[in-house]
């Protein structure tokens, strides 16, 4: 709004330079210009919203200060950036233009930050490297991790960002001298463990990290003294060996210059991550679906009213003789003006076309299932384990794509190097990755905390830089800490940003049962949770020929990729294979046929494989004969291997290791009962596990978990149908 003051201009002088934190006359009219460009979006984007011209509508009102003076300090297109939803003035000083904005409030086709897809101030911009924001509360710390140790990577390893930027997306790869990257949250953001956790990784790491906080004293309702203990997140990391600790007043941007500026220059310097406590206010509900009144009394409000920046500004610029009041008028009708242009041209754009809601869902570079992956395998050398042609494909991988980071729990030999002289080194709980260490360094396989989402979140940010991470979650059943970064973030990255950013990378994971007491907490599956996340693909093989073909073509093409690993089929001797090669691909969606046959098809995956063929083998002795198909890939899946068996045998039987009850397996039975049914002689069958846990008993774990005699008997059931 505008600053109704009548207060008498000084004179200026060269002191006040040096008075206003040595920024000149012409900067401080930017940040106010800025300031007051951003409140006026917000007002503008409330005006539409009332209109019911856009649908959703959250602003940044009382974070104008800080965050305008934070885009001063920053380099546009060289700095790397994860702002949060009330850093519009940031966003407008970078260089984002009002009319971008309200593209997005529209929802338009032309809007550079998602085409539509994302709610307006979900902030991203490839070309000043803001990386497109979702909803969720503070996985973007774990991001900016990730993208903060790929600037110390590509540092010491130039070939990468070399092969980096000949890439899909390869304009997104570049590292400058000097640059950091900055991520912002909402106090309340700091109580999400992402936030400890990327704490935790950025001091242990050193890295160029700039966190600003943003206190405005409330998390929509919830206010600070609850949300945090103490009621000052600063207190509570000071600790944090090597994490430059400041507060400022956000509504002053002289203030908050300052102080600013010493965090930017500590980032610059390398000598740590940093992070700024800026006190600002909330003029405004949290969003337009809030009402403050609610839960803030009159009294509160008034308070929280003497702090907004953005009459506080104005009056010391008028005080300090930098502006009197006709100019500010005239920058804020100048400004107005601009906004009504902005939003008149809006309101004219075109939305998107429906038919683009499929685009970017998936790499529109690569696919992985098409012929090219296609290879013939040049078989030599002793036969490999599963688990050892897990090691030998991630060796000849990184040594071809320098890109490539290998991290997890226990993946390295040692992370004490210095042991290396007198230990074998671990390598893996399974040995899948025992002695790349020792072959390419700890920069490029390391061990990480016990922080599953912290792994995979800054992966993600590692990918959005152009690195190839492949990271390992050690075991399936503890992978859910990591499921938001899976299923909002990873996922999703590609679709919501409209192919702008991108994150592939392959996430290794034991999975799976019959171990013989592996129990609850070691034999899970859940596979199918995650054959339901759009963008990802998904990948079980059952031997280790198959391990090698697939996993490179995992690595190689350009999507998030979860890559299943059985433990139970690790060191068996009947998957047993040669090395195929350093270019043996196989394409995903491309079943095996195991064996084939006349009478029944049973379609399965993972360990389930081997179990089929018993059961085929004892069926054949009674003469039944069984074709069974191994999927391989379960996203995508090869659903014309399956309707040409189904449509030879007429019969099936979909065998998986899962629970049985909306399991994966349902929905191949639904498709062909719904696509094949006139081709059957006999209901689709289903073969899965008791709708329990796995017991750690021998005995129990039998009865719990699908078995070969479970396929001889359905069979010989569906036969006399």
């Amino acid at each position: 709004m505008a600053v109704q003051t009548r207060v008498k201009p000084a004179k200026t002088d060269s002191a006040k330079a040096e008075k206003h934190a040595g920024l000149s006359r012409d900067t401080l009219i930017r940040l106010y210009r800025t300031m007051y460009l951003s409140r006026k979006l917000d007002d503008r984007e409330i005006q539409l919203k009332r209109q019911n011209k856009i649908f959703f509508q959250i602003s940044s009102a009382g974070h104008e200060a800080v965050t305008a003076v934070m885009g001063l300090l920053l380099r546009p297109g060289v700095d790397w950036l994860y702002p949060y939803y009330r850093d519009r003035a940031l966003c407008l000083m970078l260089g984002i233009t009002p009319l971008e904005m309200l593209l997005q409030s529209v929802g338009a086709a032309e809007d550079p930050s998602s085409g539509g897809r994302q709610m307006p101030s979900h902030w991203g911009h490839a070309k000043f490297n803001v990386v497109s924001k979702s909803s969720c509360t503070g996985t973007q710390f774990l991001h900016a991790v990730g993208a903060a140790e790929a600037t110390l990577y590509y540092e010491h390893h130039p070939k990468a960002l070399s092969q980096a930027k000949k890439a899909p997306l390869g304009s997104l790869a570049k590292n400058a001298p000097e640059e950091i990257v900055y991520v912002s949250g909402g106090e309340g953001a700091t109580s999400e463990g992402e936030f400890w956790e990327s704490l935790n990784a950025a001091c242990a790491k050193k890295l160029p990290l700039l966190y600003l906080i943003e206190d405005n004293g409330y998390a929509i309702s919830v206010p600070v003294e609850v949300q945090t203990a103490g009621g000052s997140i600063s207190k509570l990391v000071q600790s944090f060996p090597g994490l430059h600790v400041a507060e400022c007043d956000g509504t002053d941007p002289i203030a908050s210059y300052a102080v600013c500026q010493e965090a930017v220059n500590y980032c610059r310097e390398r000598r740590g991550p940093a992070l700024i406590h800026a006190h600002c206010t909330r003029p405004y509900s949290h969003s337009l679906s809030d009402d403050e009144k609610l839960y803030k009394v009159p009294e509160e409000r008034e308070q929280e009213a003497h702090r907004d920046p953005l009459s506080k500004f104005a009056l010391f610029l008028v005080r300090e003789g930098v502006l009197d009041q006709k100019q500010i008028e005239a920058i804020e009708a100048q400004v107005e003006h601009e906004v009504r242009q902005a939003a008149d041209t809006a309101l004219a754009a075109e939305p998107p076309e429906v038919a683009s809601i499929l685009a970017n869902v998936y790499s529109p570079d690569v696919d992985p299932t098409a012929s090219a992956f296609e290879a013939q395998a040049q078989l030599h050398g002793a036969p490999k384990t599963m688990v050892e042609m897990v090691a030998a494909t991630l060796n000849d991988e990184m040594s071809r794509d320098e890109r490539i980071t290998v991290f997890g729990e226990d993946v390295a030999d040692a992370s004490r190097e210095e042991n290396l002289k007198e230990v074998k080194g671990k390598g893996g709980v399974f040995k899948a990755t025992a002695g790349l260490q020792r072959k390419y360094g700890s920069t490029r396989v390391f061990n990480t905390p016990i922080a599953e989402a912290a792994i995979v979140g800054r992966a993600i940010g590692m990918a959005e830089r152009g690195l190839k991470p492949v990271p390992e979650i050690q075991f399936f059943d503890y992978i859910w800490p990591a499921m938001m970064q899976i299923r909002d973030e990873l996922c999703v990255l590609r679709w919501r940003s409209n192919g702008a950013f991108k994150c592939p990378m392959v996430i290794r994971v034991a999975v799976g049962g019959y171990l013989t007491g592996g129990a609850v907490y070691h034999s899970q599956s859940g596979e199918s949770i995650f054959a339901h996340c759009p963008g990802l693909r998904v990948v079980m093989p059952s031997t280790a020929l198959d391990v090698a073909g697939l996993l490179r073509t995992a690595i190689r093409c350009d999507d998030p990729v979860m890559f299943l690993e059985h433990k139970h089929l690790y060191r068996q001797p009947y998957n047993r294979s040669e090395y195929p090669g350093p270019d043996f691909t196989i394409p995903f969606g491309k079943a095996r046929v195991v064996k084939e046959g006349s009478d029944v098809t049973i379609v399965t995956y993972g360990a389930f494989v081997h179990r089929a063929e018993v059961a085929a083998a004892q069926l054949q002795r009674e003469g039944i004969s069984a074709e069974i198909l191994d999927l391989r890939s379960l996203s995508p899946y090869d659903w014309d291997s399956i309707a040409a068996s189904v449509g030879k045998t007429h019969r099936v039987v979909v065998a998986y290791e899962d629970m049985l009850s909306w399991g994966y397996g349902a929905e191949i039975a639904a498709r062909i009962a719904d696509e094949l049914f006139d081709q059957l002689d006999a209901p689709v069958k289903r073969i899965a596990a008791v709708d329990t846990f796995c017991a750690y008993q021998p005995k129990l774990e039998d009865v719990i978990l699908p078995q070969s005699q479970n396929v001889i008997d359905t069979v010989k059931l569906l036969l006399e149908y």
